[in-house]
């Protein structure tokens, strides 16, 4: 067995990050990141790092009780040969049901480290499908007045596709929606509800917005995520394609919302899923005609950046959420192949993930 591939020690860190406002959306605020950055280190040196993204309000993990998980599974990944890394995946899954962002830590750190021995761009161990990808940009849950001063800055700094946070009070989200479009008249809308609507309210807040001449590109996750029927409804009533994302966790789901035509897209985040579950899903959609959103959390540029790796690599993503390194404060410092309009050129990414956590 290989030294230089073995998982010699491990450290966890928090890693917090200012936001330059409040992250509102329909299920709660975030004024700040906060997450946990694992980090291993092989026999010979080379390190590799993952971070779990800590999304109370919507999976129920904790930062303590993931530090705590995070421990355990260091623990027993000393001595292990990183290459071994889907045997090791198993094994995580089996561990924490209930915490994938941990293994989401551990998986991307062990896909960091190889892909720095193996002296590749970390998209290039997916596949080497395409070389640029453009982000959509957030208008988060506010008043009226932020929302146009939001609408016409990221118009002018180039935005073309603009994802508008939804589910909170019904007329005030239909009055943001049209201020959006009426600043951003050639940029693509998205809509997220996080759940915040009932199926009803869906269908109307849609024809509202149909009346006014604005037809959303998507509605992500319009009703609660146990509500399959909601969804069912929604997909076949409305005329707007409809994203799951929270109601979409596992392997299983993806196979019950291809089953019952739940939805025409799902949602893809690392962290939901894991890094090898998130391909696996994927590959799974596609194959079967669901088309796909990879988004994410509230994460650093760092695990944002490892999204943007797996969205290249596979080449199979029809729209890209990945704009967290906009709302962080010199969040654009660490990432050198994002521009201020969203584009990410990954030809200038270096081995691994290839991102310094500042």
């Amino acid at each position: 067995m290989p030294k230089a591939f073995i998982v010699k020690s491990f450290t966890i860190s928090i890693l917090k990050a200012p936001l330059i406002e409040p992250f509102r959306t329909a299920k709660g605020e975030h004024k700040f990141l906060e997450n946990v950055l694992f980090e291993i280190k092989f026999q010979d040196g080379t390190i590799g790092r993952g971070e779990a993204a800590i999304a109370s309000h919507i999976t129920g993990e904790t930062v303590d009780g993931s530090m705590k998980n995070l421990r355990v599974a260091g623990e027993y990944l000393i001595g292990k040969e990183a290459c071994d890394y889907l045997k090791i995946s198993s094994a995580l899954h089996e561990m924490f049901p209930d915490n994938k962002a941990v293994v989401c830590a551990l998986e991307m750190s062990l896909l960091d480290a190889l892909t720095k021995k193996w002296n590749i761009p970390l998209y290039r161990f997916f596949g080497n499908s395409c070389k640029h990808l453009t982000t959509d940009i957030t208008i988060v849950i506010s008043d009226l007045a932020r929302t146009e001063e939001a609408s016409r800055k990221f118009y002018k700094q180039g935005f073309r596709m603009f994802k508008v946070k939804i589910g909170g009070d019904f007329d005030s989200d239909v009055k943001r929606v049209l201020i959006v479009k009426k600043f951003t008249p050639k940029a693509k809308i998205f809509l997220d509800a996080n759940q915040g609507f009932s199926a009803n309210e869906t269908l109307r807040f849609l024809r509202e917005l149909n009346h006014a001449k604005v037809f959303p590109e998507l509605i992500e996750q319009p009703v609660p995520k146990e509500d399959w029927e909601g969804l069912k409804r929604v997909t076949r009533i409305s005329k707007t394609p409809v994203c799951a994302d929270e109601s979409v966790r596992s392997i299983d789901d993806c196979v019950r919302l291809i089953r019952e035509k739940a939805a025409q897209m799902i949602n893809i985040k690392l962290m939901k899923f894991g890094v090898i579950h998130a391909r696996e899903i994927a590959q799974i959609a596609r194959a079967n005609g669901i088309d796909l959103v990879i988004g994410s959390m509230l994460e650093s540029g760092f695990a944002v950046s490892a999204a943007a790796h797996m969205a290249a690599g596979l080449g199979c993503f029809k729209y890209v959420d990945l704009d967290t390194p906009f709302y962080i404060k010199n969040g654009l410092n660490e990432m050198p192949q994002l521009n201020c309009r969203g584009v990410y050129d990954m030809r200038s990414a270096k081995p691994g993930i290839g991102i310094k956590i500042q």
